[in-house]
């Protein structure tokens, strides 16, 4: 009965969350359709090769990072926060697809690449944003994604996809789980590959589980005295974060002085979590948004967009307003981009902030800088 009851819950996680098409990443029908335009990425990951064109690498776990650079379409008809897909041969004027696949051969020919790729961008511009996905992905569904967020918001850095063996598939949730520990180790060392060329600094952006590995691979650098790596860290966005609070807790204590600025997303509509909660045996998400107080504390800045766009699991991803604050607002790109509180805060007495045109977003500022401000105030 348990099991019945369990599948049951994965099939609602899955539908709420929509971290998981099946998506192969082409080859592109040959229609003489042209993309809207085209996004380069960079991929490590401990997924094992298929020697599958269609969906490159499998579920299967390797031990070893494995390198590649994909050119992604994005589709003429692309509306802003969805990955239009197909599992068929994908129509570059309708669907997602990779106009060029191919392999790197190893750590130094990978970090060759980035630099050249550093070195085409404007100064300002010369930054890594590592983004990890989520929960129930193959190749195709978390590299698009990550082509659509670089698309969609505007990302003028590099952009380098980690993607752990997700198992890509309704009933594997407790596979993923492990994998996702399974995969720190090569988020880590990523991360110090990344260090290694010469961007200005390095981001990393968590989703839902991805968050997870994001959490445990700054746990293994600090574990293993790679500080120096951490230091290459100037923002870490975690979106949605499937982490129980308590281990969230018993990381950020292995870990030390985390990146700064360090930024959550959260929000109390998030049913993806709640499902997650309960499978959890009912022990509280970070993702939710239940304990911003104890965030705050720790120079975590929140962002609770539970009113934005319904919100939706995805809604970092998937929602058009925030897209266009982050785009245009000064405020959200203080947060998530630089070491500093915003000039304009609203209210000093709970921490919260609104954002002004977007009255239903709030952010929660650190501790910190609301100190800083509170002190700024009575001068």
């Amino acid at each position: 009965m348990f099991a019945v009851r369990l599948y049951v819950l994965l099939i609602v996680l899955v539908s709420l969350t929509g971290c998981g098409g099946r998506a192969i990443l082409g080859p592109p029908l040959a229609s003489g359709a042209e993309p809207k335009s085209t996004e380069s990425i960079y991929l490590a990951t401990t997924r094992d090769p298929s020697g599958n064109p269609s969906l490159p690498y499998s579920s299967g776990r390797s031990m070893t990072l494995n390198f590649a650079k994909l050119d992604i379409g994005i589709p003429r008809n692309h509306v802003s926060g969805r990955v239009e897909t197909s599992s068929r041969l994908p129509n570059p004027a309708r669907h997602f697809a990779a106009q060029a696949y191919r392999p790197i051969d190893g750590r130094l020919q990978f970090i060759a690449q980035l630099d050249a790729a550093l070195a085409q961008r404007a100064p300002e511009d010369r930054e890594i944003v590592i983004f990890i996905h989520g929960y129930n992905n193959n190749i195709a569904d978390s590299v698009f994604r990550n082509a659509q967020i670089a698309h969609d918001y505007n990302i003028r850095a590099v952009s380098l996809h980690y993607a752990w063996p997700s198992g890509g598939s309704l009933p594997l949730y407790v596979f993923d789980r492990d994998s996702a520990i399974f995969g720190r180790a090569g988020l880590a060392e990523a991360i110090e590959i990344a260090g290694q060329t010469k961007a200005r600094r390095v981001l990393l952006v968590g989703h839902s589980m991805g968050s997870y590995v994001v959490m445990e691979a700054l746990r293994d650098l600090a574990m293993t005295g790679r500080r120096k790596t951490l230091g290459r860290i100037g923002g870490v966005v975690l979106a949605a974060p499937d982490i129980d609070v308590d281990v969230f807790q018993s990381q950020m204590r292995d870990i030390g002085t985390l990146p700064k600025p360090f930024t959550i997303v959260v929000s109390r509509r998030d049913r993806a979590l709640g499902i997650s909660r309960r499978l959890a045996g009912g022990h509280a998400r970070v993702g939710s948004g239940s304990d911003i107080p104890m965030l705050q504390e720790n120079e975590i800045a929140v962002v609770d967009a539970s009113d934005i766009d319904g919100g939706t699991h995805n809604v970092f991803a998937s929602s058009p307003a925030l897209m266009d604050l982050v785009n245009n607002n000064e405020l959200m790109r203080s947060l998530l981009r630089d070491d500093q509180g915003p000039a304009n805060q609203a209210s000093l007495a709970d921490g919260a902030s609104v954002f002004e045109g977007a009255a239903s977003l709030v952010v929660f500022l650190p501790t910190r800088i609301l100190g800083g401000m509170a002190l700024a105030a009575t001068r």
